[in-house]
């Protein structure tokens, strides 16, 4: 096959240039690997090795060039500024969270709408539950309805969104847990009107009632993990002591500390003539949410790293001679004694302090090592402070005498010879010359040689300082050279 000849375009730059200028950014090996080997005679340049060459050349010239670094250093000001603009966005993306919480439909509607579809009649509402450990009760407010028309109250549909429901349009004494008295009275003849609109108006005082149970807590020491169970049974009666039947009893299902889950089922007694009287039981289990555990387990192992802190505290100070220097740990573990029960509080509905579990495996060993931890910072304070008072001053050492430096040919001289004159022995022009020969040397900067308009000349050519004179002045003549001036 024919030989091209090589081909290089005019503005396209040398294999020599390119590498020399990559040669600024690589290592010593990539530069050696890099350098173009010797180019062979050309009489025995095969076409192949042609062809080689030129595939190389492209190669290296098409090769994706490396990355830069062109990163430009931020100032303090800037980055304050930036996560002040970030801060205020992650708040307000926060506050987002607010807009749209009543967006959804009335929580009770879809349960009314499916009572009334399903099996009408008398509904109870648990609108509000209060869940108390301390106490230990449980407070239920009921609001009283009635779904389907047979059963409503003209003028009061649309209770809790459901236009299906209302107000109940007969009147009725409700009993809990079969209680003798009853714990509300409902009488549809003091429900008030709206002038306006002719509306019923629902009144909380006469329209819902409060019922108290007592709570089992065996397992309030398991906080945050504690589950608890009520079990009530409620039951409606006519003024003419007739049994009306409760169809439903719903409660809300989440309060701001306790998950609430509540289940309702039919069932009747039986009095003492022998008369079945019918009623509504329910089964309400509560526990705590799972966030509230996640952030009462988040500050319970804060408390425990807050609290080896202050044992690293003793640790620390123990080696530490100064008193100045004991004092940071001293303030920073007193500083966490105080903290302790502050973090202990803020957990979310945290029983008080009566023994639970979390206060045994956690508050109260919390308290008991960071009060030892800095009673023993104070001892080691403490003797710190006598060891101060009793040590005598520390000994003033007198600086170290100052070493001579050594000495050299041209400190011996008070200042730089002169150069030398026509006027000049022997002597002065090998000093002179001396000199010069050490300042180059040691690598000391001499200044050019400036021409000088004396030239040496030999007084008595007999003499053997002048022939030597006239011979140095022949060699500097020769390298056309003159006498330096050293002079400052």
């Amino acid at each position: 096959m024919p030989s091209f000849p090589s081909f290089r375009a005019p503005f396209m730059p040398s294999r020599r240039s390119f590498n020399r200028l990559r040669s600024f950014h690589l290592s010593p090996q990539e530069i050696v690997n890099a350098r173009p080997s010797p180019q062979a005679p050309a009489g025995g340049t095969t076409p192949a090795k042609r062809k080689d060459s030129l595939r190389k050349n492209s190669v290296s010239l098409t090769a994706p060039p490396r990355p830069v670094n062109m990163s430009i250093p931020l100032r303090g000001s800037t980055i304050v500024t930036l996560a002040v603009i970030a801060s205020i966005f992650f708040i307000m993306a926060i506050s987002m969270a607010f807009l749209g919480a009543d967006a959804d439909e009335p929580y009770f509607k879809r349960t009314l709408d499916t009572v009334a579809a399903t099996n009408p009649g008398v509904v109870l509402v648990g609108e509000s539950v209060d869940v108390d450990i301390d106490e230990p009760s449980i407070t239920i407010r009921w609001s009283i309805a009635a779904c389907g028309e047979d059963f409503m109250l003209p003028g009061s549909a649309g209770l809790h969104g459901s236009s299906l429901c209302g107000l109940p349009s007969m009147a009725m004494y409700f009993f809990v847990d079969n209680d003798e008295t009853p714990a509300a009275t409902y009488d549809p003849l003091q429900i008030p009107f709206n002038r306006d609109t002719g509306h019923r108006r629902s009144i909380q005082n006469l329209v819902q009632f409060d019922s108290d149970h007592v709570l089992d807590v065996h397992e309030a020491r398991l906080y945050p993990f504690d589950n608890y169970k009520l079990s009530s049974t409620l039951r409606a009666m006519s003024f003419d002591n007739q049994s009306i039947p409760i169809r439903k009893a719903a409660t809300i299902d989440i309060t701001s500390s306790f998950d609430i889950f509540t289940i309702d089922l039919d069932s009747y007694s039986t009095s003492a003539n022998g008369t079945q009287t019918v009623s509504r039981d329910i089964d309400m289990y509560v526990s705590r949410p799972n966030g509230a555990r996640f952030f009462t387990l988040i500050l319970f192992a804060v408390s425990w790293v807050l609290t080896h802190v202050t044992m690293g505290h003793v640790l620390i100070a123990r080696k530490l001679p100064t008193l100045k220097a004991v004092l940071p740990h001293l303030l920073s573990s007193g500083a966490i004694l105080i903290a302790l029960p502050q973090i202990r509080n803020s957990m979310p509905d945290a029983p008080g302090l009566d023994g639970v579990l979390i206060d045994c495996i956690g508050f109260f060993p919390q308290m008991m090592i960071a009060g030892i931890s800095t009673v023993i910072l104070l001892l080691i304070l403490g003797a710190r402070e006598f060891d101060s008072m009793r040590s005598p001053p520390p000994p003033v050492h007198p600086l170290p005498p100052m070493r001579p430096r050594p000495t050299s040919i041209i400190s011996q001289f008070p200042r730089p010879p002169p150069s030398p004159t026509e006027f000049s022995s022997s002597q002065e022009i090998t000093q002179w010359e001396m000199h010069r020969l050490l300042k180059h040397l040691k690598g000391e900067y001499v200044f050019p040689p400036v021409r000088s308009s004396h030239r040496i000349q030999p007084s008595d050519p007999s003499s053997p300082a002048h022939r030597r004179i006239k011979t140095m002045s022949k060699i500097m003549e020769e390298g056309d050279a003159s006498h330096w001036n050293d002079r400052d």
